[in-house]
């Protein structure tokens, strides 16, 4: 291999399928009543619990890594004589992006052979696990890191991050929402669309009445706008509401079915602040789907 392949858990890929593929993850944490958590086995989080546990109102916070634990956990591969390509949680929503930069250039310095690539995914949950599992594709068929980056630069901007909350209070408070005239919350049964923009910053930009009519809105987006979906992952990220998954995925299915649907539970840090009741859509489409609606 001529490169390693890490992400951080909130890129949200099974446990399994990581190991599967040979994707190395460093962990996130989150905190609820001072208590340090991470969460590297996905099949052992408890979404029902966790999420019910925040509807009661326990707040969770949540820290990002900072450059030397980036630049500690690649740093191993370098000295096996590995480079290092970083798929990262979105530079929009969270500063950890620019610390694995930081690392990066650091690191760099002292293995002036050896590359360190970030990129940038500009999304989460599967936003930014789909484009890892596309990475460690690039890797297996033996391409050289910067040809890898590239690609995953150019896919990065063809990735359309779609998705629903019950409540955008959970947003709000941890600043994720960048446009706050669309701040409606559930007045009326109104129901927002959100995407990252491209910018990968997280925006507002459709009210729906109903949450039937919100899944089905996510949907038709896919239906007008994915890109050969039979030869692409589609994602779908849910908190706490499985059967809206379900049927979600039942509309994906139906008329351009993709090669293969991960349909996963939103892990604990991204979920924290899209709240219980999320439920997101990934797929791949045009190179300027960030800037459709």
């Amino acid at each position: 291999m001529s490169f390693t392949v890490v992400t951080d858990t909130s890129g949200n890929v099974p446990t399994a399928r990581l190991k599967e593929r040979e994707i190395r993850v460093i962990p996130f944490h989150y905190f609820i009543d001072g208590k340090d958590y991470t969460c590297l086995d996905t099949a052992s989080f408890s979404g029902e619990e966790y999420y019910a546990m925040i509807r009661s109102g326990v707040q969770v916070t949540t820290t990002q890594v900072t450059p030397k634990q980036y630049a500690d956990f690649f740093e191993p591969y370098l000295t096996q004589g590995q480079d290092v390509i970083f798929v990262s949680m979105s530079s929009g929503i969270s500063g950890s992006c620019n610390s694995a930069g930081i690392a990066a250039a650091e690191l760099m310095e002292s293995y002036p052979e050896r590359k360190v690539r970030v990129v940038d995914t500009k999304g989460a949950s599967l936003g930014e696990g789909i484009v890892a599992l596309k990475a460690a594709d690039l890797r297996d068929e033996g391409l050289e890191t910067d040809e890898a980056a590239a690609i995953l630069e150019k896919y990065v901007r063809c990735m359309f991050n779609v998705f629903t909350v019950d409540n955008l209070m959970h947003l709000r408070r941890g600043g994720r929402l960048s446009n706050l005239s669309a701040v409606v919350g559930t007045v009326l049964h109104i129901k927002p669309l959100l995407k990252g923009n491209e910018n990968g910053q997280i925006v507002a930009f459709a009210k729906l009445r109903g949450r039937k009519r919100a899944i089905e809105a996510l949907a038709e987006r896919y239906d007008r706008l994915a890109v050969e979906p039979e030869k692409e992952i589609v994602g779908i990220a849910q908190a706490a509401c499985r059967e809206d998954a379900a049927y979600l995925e039942s509309l994906i299915r139906k008329n351009r079915p993709p090669m293969e649907i991960l349909n996963v539970e939103y892990e604990p840090v991204t979920g924290s602040h899209v709240g219980p009741g999320a439920l997101a859509l990934f797929f791949h489409a045009g190179e300027d789907v960030r800037y459709e609606n």
